[in-house]
């Protein structure tokens, strides 16, 4: 357990958070765990604190991890499930693949149990705007926790009043009682002594000056964050036991095979970038890759394309001896005069592994 907090993120306008094609007319869904450290890293250095921050949040043991933000609905946390157990086996009622975002209450029941089973008669249905997995409410209208819109903006020459041809950019817009959350985990009670007001000083800071894309026009800013305090994981669930247990030697029985040995897997909140002492089994698992590009934000050489990165995506199992910690590299442009840290700290959830008889 790891001294945690939860925050609640209520967007007041638009949300621009580029997919992965980085399409203006398209919009992703995730904002990933790189750009919201990125996010706070810039509010630090307007607190006055980037020096410090960069000292204690690029280490080999950082004293902050973030999760990936993923989107709520009033009390409803939804978050990407992990891989191996996900999605069920094929409905006629419900189709489960079409989620990408489940209830984390549903998610700790498959965690627990990984044979549990969700029930079709409940009246579960996929929001195809959001791939959320809701529930719906008596009114029987459907409503996810958000929807992606198109806004067009034009440019006009003030010379000659000549328009330019109009510009189409995707968004994510808000349902009321609805937006995002993450969690963050601390290092140990000194950190959290040391960095907890700070952090939320530079989220404070951000809900006002904007998250993501488009913040020149408004977009990306929040009420103010709602914070809980506590433990990690917690703060969204408690983790099965997943240590080995003590059981008397039986005789095998041929109508009965052995139960197959249960490991310790790693269930990825952010995204990940390995460092050279993780010990990853690659060959097995279940994960994703991402390829993470972006520009640079600083006074010096402003908008220069960082060097691309491949990261282990959310939602992914990992088996490893010890748990994953990752690693920031450095992907500033060739001869840039200052660091460009994408951090891929992972930030994970130990569940079982059922290893294949």
């Amino acid at each position: 357990m790891l001294p945690g907090l939860l925050v609640k993120l209520r967007p007041t306008t638009p949300w621009r958070v580029a997919p992965e094609s980085g399409a203006r007319e398209r919009s992703g869904s995730v904002y990933h765990s790189d750009n919201l450290f990125s996010a706070i890293t810039l509010a630090m250095k307007q607190l006055g604190l980037l020096e410090d921050w960069l000292t204690a949040a690029v280490a080999e043991s950082p004293a902050v991890r973030f999760s990936s933000c993923y989107p709520f609905l009033e009390e409803t946390l939804y978050i990407v499930p992990p891989r191996n157990l996900w999605p069920p086996p094929p409905s006629s009622r419900v189709r489960w693949k079409g989620a990408r975002f489940v209830p984390v209450p549903v998610v700790e029941t498959l965690v627990k149990d990984p044979e549990a089973r969700i029930r079709e008669d409940e009246g579960w249905v996929v929001d195809a705007e959001s791939e959320c997995l809701l529930r719906p409410p008596r009114s029987g209208k459907t409503q996810g926790p958000f929807r992606i819109g198109l806004r067009r903006s034009v440019a006009v020459d003030r010379l000659t009043g000549t328009p330019a041809d109009p510009v189409i950019t995707a968004c994510l817009e808000f349902a009321p009682d609805a937006g995002l959350w993450f969690a963050a985990a601390f290092a140990n009670e000194e950190a959290r002594q040391r960095w907890s007001a700070p952090l939320q000083a530079a989220l404070r800071l951000l809900a006002d000056s904007g998250f993501g894309g488009e913040r020149s026009r408004g977009w990306g800013r929040s009420d103010a964050p709602l914070f809980t305090e506590g433990l990690f994981p917690d703060l969204l669930m408690s983790p099965p036991n997943v240590a080995p247990q003590a059981v008397e030697p039986t005789e095998p029985s041929a109508e009965a095979p052995p139960p197959a040995p249960v490991e310790t897997a790693y269930w990825l909140l952010s995204l990940f970038s390995p460092s050279s002492s993780d010990s990853v089994d690659w060959n097995r698992g279940a994960y994703s890759v991402l390829e993470r590009e972006g520009r640079t934000e600083s006074p010096q050489r402003h908008g220069e394309r960082k060097r691309s990165l491949r990261m282990v995506g959310e939602g992914s199992v990992l088996l490893a001896a010890a748990p994953p910690v990752g690693s920031a590299p450095d992907v500033a442009p060739e001869g840039f005069p200052h660091p460009v840290y994408r951090a891929g700290f992972a930030l994970a959830i130990p569940i079982m592994w059922r290893a294949s008889a």
